[in-house]
């Protein structure tokens, strides 16, 4: 990346004071415009020295405990029977922000499929014993035994996305080869025509956006994509019920004991929960390695020079991205934590995110360093019965694209600051403008 372009990612100084001269018990990081500009980072810094469990009242969303430390984050992760995920894994809107989207037609049933609130459930925003018995069902999709035998075609794939971009002419990353490559991937997983793969990705964008974000323009745009998702989906769903049980999770869905009696509502949102965890967060890291390398470029050669640290950058990447900066759960009952009480039915948000960079546990967390130490030692893929059920086949993608990468360019070079998502839950990219000067 060109130096002006790395200055533009700094935090500006005004912004840090400004962040700083707030009283604390005002400050807020629970906003979209601040992910979107890369300008949550001196909030974070803050409330992690100070008020690492912070009493955030409504805004745009609902009043929350936001934490912000790697272990205290840990510790509402790890214990499901105190904080509970049925109420759903993301901030939602508060009661005034509700009115606001009724009165500009949101229709507020039917969750992604309608509006923002309500709606299908996944098994992730599930507890124990119900989430492990659906958990169970479709995890022999992402097996060990299963990733070796994708492995070949995920890398078959890869290299012919990366033999077909321009040479020497700007193109957009995003779309040629991130979202590219998950979305054949999560096509494959789903057992779909590949020529609908990227229908997987308009879907999954559609599922996190609101109108005016830059991918719906109204409500009833979103309610007619989502119409179009959810009928594609309950139409193989029938399929797959009247054939054998095959290896997609569509059919494991449909022939699972757990699962194939579970109704419509239950299975679209585990389509949904499959959706953006097999693509906003694999795509959005494959870009972030993109962008860290080019603002780090001590470490890009490092890895030139050593393509045997892949696997460390790209667990590092997966650090240093967070591409879900957070979690949600409910407090089942009263619990102390980090010297305030937390009361039954208050929302406590664990923001991944400020976790991966906690100085107090990660030794220089805001830099991006390949060759770690403890390279895993991050959040991103949550703890505890919650934990990411897909995170190998994710560090598989991004382990073969940059094996793939290294065979062919001796650079790719970002040419601007990324276009960001204006999203508090999916931390990512919505396009980043490259050049690759030359082949090897």
């Amino acid at each position: 990346m060109s130096e002006s372009a790395t200055q533009v990612a700094a935090t500006p100084k005004s912004l840090r004071d400004d962040v700083y001269a707030q009283p604390i018990a005002t400050l807020n990081v629970a906003q979209s415009a601040l992910f979107q500009t890369d300008a949550m980072w001196p909030y974070f810094d803050r409330l992690r020295a100070e008020d690492p469990v912070h009493w955030t009242p409504a805004s745009d969303f609902e009043p929350h405990w936001a934490i912000t430390r790697y272990n205290d984050i840990m510790a509402v992760d790890t214990n499901h029977e105190v904080f509970s995920s049925a109420a759903g894994i993301s901030l939602g809107p508060s009661e005034e922000m509700i009115a606001k989207l009724v009165a500009s037609g949101a229709q507020m049933t039917g969750g992604a499929f309608g509006g923002p609130t309500g709606g299908p459930t996944m098994f992730i925003a599930m507890d124990p014993p119900k989430h492990d018995e659906q958990r169970k069902t479709v995890s022999p999709a992402v097996s060990p035994h299963n990733l070796k035998v994708m492995e070949p075609l995920i890398r078959e794939r890869a290299g012919a996305i990366l033999d077909s971009l321009p040479i020497g002419e700007p193109f957009d990353w995003v779309d040629r080869v991130s979202m590219e490559l998950t979305a054949m991937t999560l096509a494959t997983l789903f057992g779909m025509p590949q020529e609908d793969r990227r229908k997987l990705t308009r879907w999954s964008d559609t599922v996190m956006s609101r109108p005016g974000d830059g991918v719906v323009d109204s409500w009833e745009e979103k309610r007619a994509e989502m119409g179009a998702y959810a009928g594609y989906f309950l139409n193989l769903w029938a399929q797959r019920k009247a054939d054998p049980i095959e290896g997609d999770m569509v059919s494991m869905l449909a022939h699972g004991e757990a699962t194939k009696d579970m109704n419509q509502f239950e299975y679209l949102g585990n389509i949904i929960l499959l959706t953006i965890g097999g693509n906003d967060t694999t795509r959005n890291t494959i870009s972030g390695s993109i962008y860290a390398l080019n603002k780090y470029p001590d470490q890009y050669a490092k890895l030139r020079a050593n393509p045997d640290l892949i696997p460390s950058m790209v667990s590092e990447t997966i650090r240093w991205q967070t591409p879900l900066a957070h979690m949600k759960r409910v407090a089942t009952r009263d619990y102390e934590l980090g010297g305030k009480t937390i009361r039954k039915g208050d929302n406590v948000v664990m923001w991944y995110v400020s976790g991966n960079r906690d100085e107090t546990v990660i030794e220089r967390p805001n830099d991006f360093i390949i060759d770690r130490e403890r390279p895993r030692q991050h959040l991103s893929f949550g703890f505890g019965v919650h934990r990411c059920v897909g995170n190998r086949l994710a560090e598989l993608q991004l382990k073969i694209i940059w094996e793939e990468i290294l065979k062919r360019f001796p650079d790719i070079q970002v040419l601007e600051e990324p276009q960001r998502v204006p999203s508090t839950f999916v931390k990512g990219y919505k396009s980043m403008q490259v050049i690759i000067p030359r082949k090897l």
